[in-house]
């Protein structure tokens, strides 16, 4: 643990807010929309120009830039030769019509974090007052490849392949909906990498809350300290394809009907449990051969169900299994349903919780400890490394849509918790194990 107090650290200045709030913006317009979000899906031309930015912003620091095999993007900073890393970051990558703050905001509040630490360490180099022992491990800041998971599923991707919770092969072998696999997307943009991957001995990521209650709270910080339970329902309805005026109505066999069905179920077994414990949605159908004048012989569509206890969640899934079984019988289908991107309850360490509680209190602001609805990279890093997992407020606790937004100063204040956290991560305070 460092031996510098918090009150020795230097506060950050007007012009190091500025910066990051200057690149925040300027990030913000790749892939602008007309209404203030994003559109940059994983390995478009949009995704590979925020990479080269990223590339951009390190090099001009003299970083190391890495690539792996799935597209993950490293900037990797040597201040303990040998050591492992600290590891800072989250995604670039955005949903359709996304968006600018979730994902990018961590990416950039760990670029200027690790900027601000790289200055302070030098500054103790140097001699200058308010200096620390040396540090014991490095320091790296990530992009991580296709976490929103909108062009290909599963999302979490790239960190869950670094984390050995995905095979690489597998998943370089996904496709979009027009058939472009993983590999085939990242060699266009030129990020299909081959560089070796960094040793990780911690990982901190901050993000916005997509949610109301540190809003609500009127606090600035929120300290993840565990994931909800998530369980997704990969599932495929199979019917006839007939003329949609020619064909009686006892002679069809709908899979749009039978799919609208499925959807409706998805929807209401939220009302058997009481509010709020669960939450459950579709939010991505396709449908063959999709001709106004032809009734559907397909459709496929994903459920989204997910809880704070996973026995919630198993219920759920098996009432609508129950559902399915119905819906095929009325309606002379064939339905097949798979489990698909399973995850299970995380909880972070307690020492990590401690130390963003204690950071942000000695920095004159307060928390409170949250739970993660949404899935985030960190759940994939809390597997194999001590994490902190950090939130700043959402405006009306809206995401993934045009409308998400989190105020400038609640950005600040996060970038200012996240560079002391990182400074004592650095100086060993999560130790593995």
């Amino acid at each position: 643990m460092t031996t510098e107090t918090l009150s020795q650290a230097p506060a950050p200045t007007d012009a190091q807010a500025t910066a990051f709030l200057r690149d925040f913006h300027e990030v913000a317009a790749i892939g602008a929309t007309p209404n203030h979000g994003v559109d940059r899906q994983a390995a478009t031309a949009e995704d590979r120009e925020t990479r080269e930015w990223f590339r951009a912003f390190a090099e001009r620091r003299g970083w190391e830039v890495r690539v792996d095999g799935i597209g993950n993007q490293f900037a990797l900073i040597e201040l303990v030769p040998g050591a492992p890393y600290a590891l800072l970051g989250s995604h670039l990558d955005s949903q359709p019509l996304g968006g600018r703050f979730d994902g990018a905001y961590g990416v950039i509040a760990g670029l200027h974090a690790a900027d601000r630490l790289v200055a302070r360490h030098a500054a103790g180099a140097s001699g200058a007052p308010g200096t620390a022992q040396a540090p014991r491990l490095n320091l790296a800041v990530v992009n991580w490849f296709n976490e929103e998971g909108g062009r290909f599923a599963p999302s979490i991707m790239g960190s869950s392949v670094f984390a050995g919770l995905k095979d690489e092969a597998e998943m370089l072998a996904v496709q979009d909906l027009r058939g472009v696999s993983v590999r085939e997307a990242l060699d266009a943009i030129g990020y299909l990498g081959s560089d070796a991957r960094p040793e990780i001995a911690a990982y901190a990521e901050i993000h916005i809350e997509q949610g109301r209650i540190l809003e609500r709270e009127g606090l600035p910080i929120g300290a993840v300290d565990a994931s909800w339970h998530t369980q997704k329902l990969d599932i495929e309805v199979l019917g006839e394809q007939s003329h949609t005026g020619a064909t009686l109505m006892g002679d069809r066999h709908d899979a749009l009907l039978g799919a609208a069905k499925v959807i409706q179920r998805v929807h209401e077994v939220t009302d058997l449990f009481p509010p709020e414990t669960l939450v459950s949605s579709v939010g991505q159908l396709t449908l063959e051969p999709n001709s106004p004048i032809v009734v559907a012989r397909r459709v496929h569509l994903v459920a989204d169900l997910r809880a704070d206890d996973r026995d919630v969640v198993l219920a759920a899934r098996d009432r609508i299994l129950g559902d399915i079984r119905a819906i095929e019988a009325e309606h002379g289908l064939v339905i097949h349903a798979r489990d698909f991107d399973v995850r299970e309850n995380q909880f972070y360490p307690e020492a990590g919780l401690a130390l963003a509680e204690a950071v942000t209190s000695e920095l004159g602001h307060a928390a409170r400890r949250i739970r993660t609805m949404a899935g985030h990279d960190s759940v994939a890093m809390n597997r194999i490394a001590p994490t902190v997992m950090l939130f700043i407020p959402s405006v009306d606790g809206v995401s993934h849509c045009e409308r998400e937004f989190s105020r400038d100063e609640d950005m600040a204040v996060g970038v200012e918790v996240l560079t002391e956290v990182a400074w004592r991560l650095v100086h060993g305070a999560l130790p593995r194990g």
